[in-house]
């Protein structure tokens, strides 16, 4: 493994928690947000990560049974709704509550949301001090030679 792979796995952590930050953002953004139907409520989201090795000529997602342990990147394979129940909640005066009065809020637990946006926050800062740690060692070592 060269540096230089260093860079790219660690620049591929850092964009995968971007993603997850951005997601987790829109969420809190959204956690007491109302629709007129509950079909419009806006529901809470996810990002979906993969390893992926470089081989055989291309990306290949990693997967357990191919024995490894670790991978060469990791991709956004995609961004998934979250299939928890709409929180219902009796407020016969919203304009936009039911029959019976109850109105459906997003299924966005903000608590959840913080810790997942401080979990995504040093996940990205670990991935700078590594970006930072690899390029110190590479000074270091160019100035071996001189």
């Amino acid at each position: 493994m060269s540096l230089i792979d260093i860079f790219d796995i660690s620049g591929s952590g850092m964009s995968a928690q971007s993603v997850r930050l951005n997601t987790t953002a829109s969420n809190i953004a959204n956690a007491d947000s109302v629709a007129p139907t509950e079909a419009e409520t806006y529901r809470a989201r996810y990002p979906v990560f993969a390893a992926e090795l470089e081989n055989a000529g291309g990306h290949l997602p990693l997967t357990a049974e191919q024995g490894e342990e670790g991978g060469d990147a990791v991709s956004v394979l995609g961004v998934v709704e979250s299939d928890k129940p709409l929180q219902k909640r009796y407020e016969p005066d919203h304009p936009y509550a039911d029959e019976n009065g109850y109105v459906s809020y997003p299924n966005v637990s903000v608590v959840e949301e913080m810790a997942n946006m401080m979990s995504a926050s040093r996940s990205f800062q670990l991935n700078v001090e590594v970006m930072n740690t690899v390029r110190t060692l590479s000074e270091r070592v160019l100035s071996m030679g001189q």
